[in-house]
């Protein structure tokens, strides 16, 4: 049985899920059904169609899904920086998140072509 939650790229993809959820909680209650759920939708799409893909069984599919995790990443990019310019994340946060998240995109990217030269 294939397990998704050794997968490198998971793992730290599921951390920056959880560090998204615990730095939105302190962002302001009017944002609830806004920013703060859009990020941790995001956030969370990243690692779920990591998992999602895994387990899908071939090589095209996962690639697939894994693209999918990349468009999240840059979506979750775009609202870190709004929620920034907003006031609800200090700079020293966004960069911290901003860094973590840069790495999940490089490895994501560099699984995507590994996959696509295998299929």
């Amino acid at each position: 049985m294939k397990d998704f939650k050794k997968l490198k790229v998971w793992e730290k993809a599921h951390a920056l899920t959880l560090r998204i959820y615990q730095v939105s909680r302190s962002f302001p209650r009017e944002e609830l059904y806004g920013l703060t759920s859009q990020m941790r939708r995001a956030a969370a799409s990243i690692p779920t169609n990591i998992a999602e893909g895994y387990g899908r069984g071939r090589d095209t599919e996962f690639a697939r899904f894994m693209e999918i995790s990349s468009g999240s990443s840059c979506e979750l990019e775009y609202q870190l920086m709004l929620a920034h310019d907003l006031k609800y994340l200090p700079r020293d946060e966004l960069e911290s998140l901003s860094a973590e998240l840069a790495e999940v995109k490089r490895m994501l990217n560099v699984f995507v072509k590994k996959l696509k030269a295998i299929g």
